[in-house]
């Protein structure tokens, strides 16, 4: 437990240090680098939210093979943190573009699809703070987070579906020294969620556990 948190302090504070003050300004598109530096950070939010998602997808088709409620309390958690990537993201993306386009919203598809990705788990857990029974719960859960997955590839693909102005990635005008930064930074945001995501876990099994054995509910 304690090396990986020792890695993610490690890996946040090395790719922030150099994200924000070692590269210096350089043309991007006819602008200064520094008005882009949010790359650094939008890219790799968007990557980890991807991963959350996905692991939501795996664990809710577990847990309707196996039932085991282990799989729904992860399902359900790794849903709440990639939303909140997702919101990173959008703000994020939001900034970008004003940068970029000279507008805050272009309804761009890239930001369409990620709007609607972000509506579609937000609905995921109000769905889930609406049925009471946990069982039900679970099960409807694990539905909805199957077929809302489709939501990752139509993001992803929406820059190839149809005419976008955002930029792909071998269109961001990287350096070759800034590129392992950009790696270092979507890895330490990766290990951030993996570590969150483990004490989330823990603490929701600790709650059913009161709830069983002292309260029992």
């Amino acid at each position: 437990m304690l090396p990986l948190v020792i890695l993610v302090y490690l890996l946040v504070i090395y790719g922030m240090y150099n994200a924000l003050l070692v590269f210096g300004p350089i043309d991007f598109y006819g602008k200064p680098w520094d008005s882009y530096r949010i790359v650094f950070f939008h890219v790799p939010a968007a990557v980890t939210s991807y991963v959350a998602f996905t692991v939501t997808l795996i664990f809710s088709i577990g847990y309707l093979a196996k039932r085991k409620v282990t799989y729904d309390i992860i399902a359900s958690k790794s849903a709440k943190l990639g939303l909140i990537f997702a919101t990173l993201t959008l703000v994020s993306g939001i900034i970008f573009s004003k940068e970029g386009w000279g507008a805050y919203w272009n309804w761009d598809p890239r930001q369409t699809t990620m709007l609607i990705l972000w509506f579609v788990y937000a609905g995921y857990l109000v769905l889930r703070s609406a049925i009471e029974n946990e069982e039900q719960k679970a099960k409807v859960s694990a539905a909805y987070g199957i077929f809302g997955y489709v939501t990752i590839p139509l993001t992803y693909l929406s820059t190839k579906l149809w005419f976008s102005l955002h930029p792909t990635a071998s269109k961001f005008g990287l350096s070759p020294a800034m590129k392992p930064v950009l790696v270092i930074m979507i890895i330490s945001m990766i290990a951030l969620y993996a570590y969150m995501l483990r004490i989330e876990v823990k603490l929701e099994k600790l709650e059913r556990y009161i709830k069983v054995r002292v309260y029992g509910l």
